[in-house]
């Protein structure tokens, strides 16, 4: 099992503490010292001011976060966790997913949701009710676009009447797909087209903002995993297949947590098949604190 750093690109209150181009490059580097397989940003370019005031987060962008991550290490692989697809066109979605990967060295994990905030959809153009729809397209194009010469394709809100891309990804024949999401249609998707699932701890209260169902158990989880291979074996997928999932123990985020307890649950996601965790630090005023935090969190959840 695997474990993936979340980057603090949401910390725009102290810009030049985790914000700046040497900030990003340190923490990465840091990432990979303490040997974890992967860091991750989120994605959100358009919040609007209620959300925010109520919980939501600003966010650097996340091709370019990430390219500044790739730039600062050699092994370390950089994720979207997540990107949402119906935002962007799939065409240059699939430009700056190929370029990560080449300047990378194939390095990026590429973590995608159909998205659930319906004023960042109106701020950006993009019909909220069509986002599934839009999703499943973006799928569809990106992978043509990076594997095939000549694509044409004619989708809800463009034509395409031959587009060639190069170069060609390193990772072939692209990087891989992961769908994030806990209801069952992302959970199908996700088996029926990617390389891997991404459900996330999801409380009731959060449930109805968020658009996707709860999530707040262990044997929650194992009864969603166990529908994910059912369905599998259902369509005939035989497959890797990648699952990506969070501590349900909240505390454990920042590094707090019985450390016994800690290791109890995650043996218990690897028995499930998980394999990758995403983990963060959240209550770090400075980057120093925040590297010597992601020290303790590392010891935490690592051999």
């Amino acid at each position: 099992m695997r474990f993936a750093l979340g980057l603090p690109t949401t910390e725009v209150d102290a810009p030049e503490e985790f914000l700046t181009g040497p900030a990003i490059a340190e923490m990465a580097r840091h990432a990979e010292e303490l040997g974890f397989d992967a860091v991750h940003v989120t994605d959100h370019p358009a919040g609007d001011h209620q959300w925010l005031v109520t919980g939501g987060h600003h966010a650097l962008d996340p091709f370019v976060a990430l390219s500044f991550a790739a730039a600062a290490t050699t092994t370390l692989r950089v994720q979207t966790h997540i990107v949402v697809l119906p935002y962007r066109n799939p065409f240059l979605t699939a430009k700056s997913v190929l370029s990560l990967d080449v300047l990378s060295g194939g390095r990026l994990t590429f973590g995608v949701a159909a998205g659930y905030l319906r004023s960042e959809f109106n701020a950006l153009g993009v019909d909220y009710d069509e986002r599934n729809e839009l999703f499943d397209e973006a799928i569809e194009v990106m992978r043509l676009a990076l594997t095939e010469d000549a694509v044409a394709y004619t989708g809800r809100h463009f034509r395409s009447r031959g587009t060639t891309m190069r170069p060609r990804p390193v990772q072939q024949p692209c990087p891989p797909i992961w769908i994030g999401g806990n209801s069952l249609r992302a959970m199908r998707k996700a088996v029926e087209v990617a390389d891997g699932w991404c459900p996330f701890p999801n409380p009731a209260s959060t449930s109805p903002a968020l658009k996707t169902p709860t999530l707040e158990t262990l044997d929650e989880f194992a009864t969603r995993v166990e529908k994910a291979r059912e369905y599998a074996t259902e369509i005939g997928r035989s497959a890797p297949f990648d699952i990506c999932f969070a501590p349900l123990s909240t505390s454990t985020l920042a590094g707090r947590s019985d450390r016994s307890a800690l290791r109890d649950e995650l043996a218990a996601y690897e028995d499930l098949g998980v394999t990758q965790v995403p983990v963060g630090v959240h209550d770090a005023s400075t980057r120093q604190e925040w590297l010597a935090k992601t020290e303790r969190l590392a010891a935490d959840v690592m051999p």
